[in-house]
């Protein structure tokens, strides 16, 4: 049987955890248009029913989407950890479930976005596409290495904040100034 108290002292602690969800969600879809906006689509040509670079420049830039999202990403990560450390670190197990489950959905987020607002998958138009017509490449990003990045910089913000940050910071919940520590045990007597 659950003692109505404790349920009540663990509300602060599961909102603290959806809260800090929440921070890396906006920030992942937000950074889902920063990164379309930096982002500079290849050109192609189709030939055959299939989409090719058009030259050496198109090729670099079908990598410069995940290299662009490794930078907004990261920058995201760090600001969102940040955020998410300061103000929301009243149970710090729950602020580091935040940080890791947030960024992954931020990062989630990210692509979502980032993929819808850029131009629409090049190789499936070209299926039905003439010869000779020029399409952008798609926003995409290769191999595993981006889902990494904002996870990453959610981490080490975590870990500057805490550790960094930790020295002289005080919560409500920590003793009065000039108060000292063994006043407040039960069993302390005066001398």
């Amino acid at each position: 049987m659950s003692h109505p108290g404790h349920r009540s002292s663990l509300r602060p602690g599961l909102v603290q955890l959806v809260l800090g969800v929440l921070v890396f969600a906006a920030v992942g879809a937000l950074a889902g248009v920063v990164w379309e906006w930096l982002w500079t689509p290849p050109m192609g040509v189709v030939s055959g029913h299939r989409w090719l670079a058009e030259d050496e420049a198109g090729l670099r830039g079908q990598f410069s989407g995940t290299g662009w999202f490794v930078v907004v990403a990261t920058v995201s990560g760090l600001l969102a950890g940040a955020a998410v450390a300061l103000f929301l670190d009243r149970v710090p197990l729950l602020t580091l479930l935040a940080v890791v489950a947030g960024s992954v959905l931020g990062t989630w987020l990210m692509l979502r976005v980032g993929a819808a607002l850029g131009p629409d998958d090049p190789a499936r138009l070209a299926l039905t596409a003439k010869d000779g017509t020029h399409l952008p490449g798609a926003l995409t990003v290769s191999r595993r290495t981006p889902w990494i990045s904002m996870p990453a910089g959610g981490l080490v913000a975590l870990t500057l904040v805490f550790f960094g940050l930790s020295v002289g910071r005080r919560h409500p919940h920590d003793h009065a100034p000039g108060q000292h520590l063994d006043e407040h045990h039960p069993g302390h007597r005066a001398r």
